[in-house]
């Protein structure tokens, strides 16, 4: 299921690099969205926040994207913490990213930005350093709880 979830993730990354989802869909939604809450801004803030927006989008999926890789490696039940698994997985996303980018020399509308494979490994690497975080808060946790559960003969 892990690997299914994955793959259908990575495809989901690829269907976004179409003409469909350009930097003219998302400022047109953009743009819906600010009429909607009656907030009109001058074009360069516009531009800015818009940039702004479409990388944030390029951070997120592949932190999900790496995030998807490291349960996969795992068997879906590993969640520990493991710096190989998880340099594989920033390594696998980069190199995906960077096949990504090369797809976009073929869709009109769009183009690679090597700035975008930048981005998009950045993103790997959270996922990972919010996976490093989880497992360090987990074995806090377990060391309080077994901590609290010594008996105080046994100290």
């Amino acid at each position: 299921m892990w690997w299914a979830t994955t793959v259908a993730w990575a495809a989901t990354i690829f269907y976004f690099s179409t003409g469909t989802y350009g930097g003219s869909l998302t400022a047109w939604l953009l743009r819906q969205v600010l009429d909607l809450l009656g907030v009109h801004l001058p074009a360069v803030t516009f531009n800015l926040l818009h940039n702004f927006i479409r990388k944030l989008a390029h951070l997120t999926e592949y932190a999900i994207y790496a995030l998807l890789l490291y349960g996969s490696l795992g068997g879906g039940r590993d969640f520990t913490w493991r710096t190989r698994r998880a340099l594989l997985c920033v390594a696998v996303a980069g190199i995906y990213s960077l096949t990504d980018e090369f797809h976009q020399l073929f869709v009109p509308g769009r183009g690679p930005a090597i700035l975008d494979c930048v981005i998009d490994t950045s993103g790997a690497s959270l996922g990972m350093v919010m996976m490093w975080a989880r497992d360090r808060v987990l074995q806090a946790k377990a060391r309080r709880r077994a901590a609290t559960n010594e008996s105080p003969a046994e100290t």
